[in-house]
């Protein structure tokens, strides 16, 4: 049974910081790209960030790069977001995805595998 469980989510001020982590169980973990996505009331599922298998490759939204940082650890089965210099306009449910595609995509609907997201509240 495949499992992505997101934490680390929280309320926090602006400028201020959170690291969400997302477990995988299931499948090959190691095999797939993941990302994390976020979705604001009203709006679309946006792409944040993305990590390729190996975790030598990042690619980044340009409304966070710079102040979030994706990372991998396949050991433990594990991606993780750091996140700084947080805005209210940050404020959504985080999800972790992963892909089985080796390309780096930043459309949420080709994702294979979805965690239940951890909510991030920014207040100004």
């Amino acid at each position: 049974q495949v499992q992505l469980v997101e934490s680390g989510g929280g309320s926090v001020q602006a400028g201020g910081s959170l690291r969400l982590s997302c477990v995988a169980s299931g499948f090959t973990f190691s095999n797939y790209v993941m990302a994390w996505f976020r979705q604001a009331s009203g709006k679309e599922r946006e792409f944040v960030a993305t990590i390729s298998q190996s975790g030598g490759n990042t690619y980044y939204a340009d409304s966070v790069k710079g102040r979030f940082t994706i990372s991998r650890d396949n050991a433990k089965n594990t991606v993780y977001l750091q996140m700084n210099s947080l805005t209210p306009e940050d404020t959504a449910p985080y999800y972790c995805a992963a892909d089985s595609n080796p390309r780096a995509r930043t459309t949420w609907r080709v994702y294979d595998y979805w965690g239940q997201g951890t909510q991030v509240t920014v207040s100004s």
